[in-house]
C-alpha cells in the first residue's frame, strides 16, 4: 500500500470536539471530504495533553493506529467537527 502524499497540503483546518466545542489541533487536510484520519505528520499545532482525549471534557475522539505504515489518529465518528 502507498504511503501518505510527500507533499503537505496547503488547506488547513481546525478540528474541534463536538461535545464542549474545545479546540483540539490544526490539521493540514488535502481533499474535500470529511475528516476521517489525521495522520500525526500533519499536525502543525496540537492542544492535547494526552493523545485522543479532549483537554476539556475528557472525551475520547480517536484512536491511535497506523495507516499505510504511518502513524495516524483514526477518528470516531461524530466526535469531532473541523473548521
Amino acid at each position: 500500500m502507498s504511503k501518505p502524499n510527500k507533499k503537505v497540503p496547503e488547506s488547513s483546518v481546525d478540528v474541534y470536539c463536538s461535545r464542549c466545542k474545545t479546540q483540539l489541533f490544526k490539521y493540514r487536510k488535502g481533499g474535500k471530504g470529511s475528516l476521517l484520519k489525521c495522520f500525526k505528520q500533519r499536525i502543525t499545532k496540537d492542544y492535547t495533553l494526552f493523545p485522543c482525549i479532549c483537554p476539556k471534557c475528557e472525551t475520547i475522539f480517536a484512536r491511535e493506529t497506523l495507516i499505510r505504515g504511518t502513524p495516524a489518529f483514526k477518528i470516531i465518528g461524530g466526535k469531532v467537527f473541523s473548521k
